[in-house]
């Protein structure tokens, strides 16, 4: 079952990481503005071609983290293969110091939640 207030708030997670207003998303995704509303206020569960609409839209969206915050945002993320500004941190590092290996990563947000990233 999903939990309305987690769901929520991962959907926020989307909406403030793509830089995007409610109805930009739901423009963007191809339902009325007024089902996004619904769904980030918690008054409607999001259906299951809600949830499509988002992961078909969104390339970096796993659809077990959408529903139960299982899994990595945005998905696929691999520190030592991607291009991001946390791999060029991290490639720099390496370059550096040899002798240290990475663990984890924290990036915290202005939100009060944060990811973390663990070399497996």
């Amino acid at each position: 079952m999903v939990n309305k207030v987690d769901f929520t708030n991962r959907l926020k997670k989307i909406l403030e990481n793509h830089q995007l207003t409610a109805s930009l998303f739901a423009d963007k995704i191809g339902v009325q503005r007024s089902s996004i509303s619904h769904i980030l206020s918690g008054r409607n569960k999001p259906s299951l071609d809600f949830i499509l609409k988002v992961t078909n839209a969104f390339d970096d969206i796993d659809i077990h983290w959408l529903l139960n915050g299982k899994g990595h945002y945005p998905k696929g993320i691999d520190l030592n293969t991607s291009k991001s500004p946390i791999h060029k941190v991290l490639v720099s590092e390496k370059t550096i110091k040899q002798t240290k290996k990475m663990e984890r990563i924290v990036v915290f947000y202005n939100d009060g939640t944060f990811d973390e990233f663990t070399k497996e």
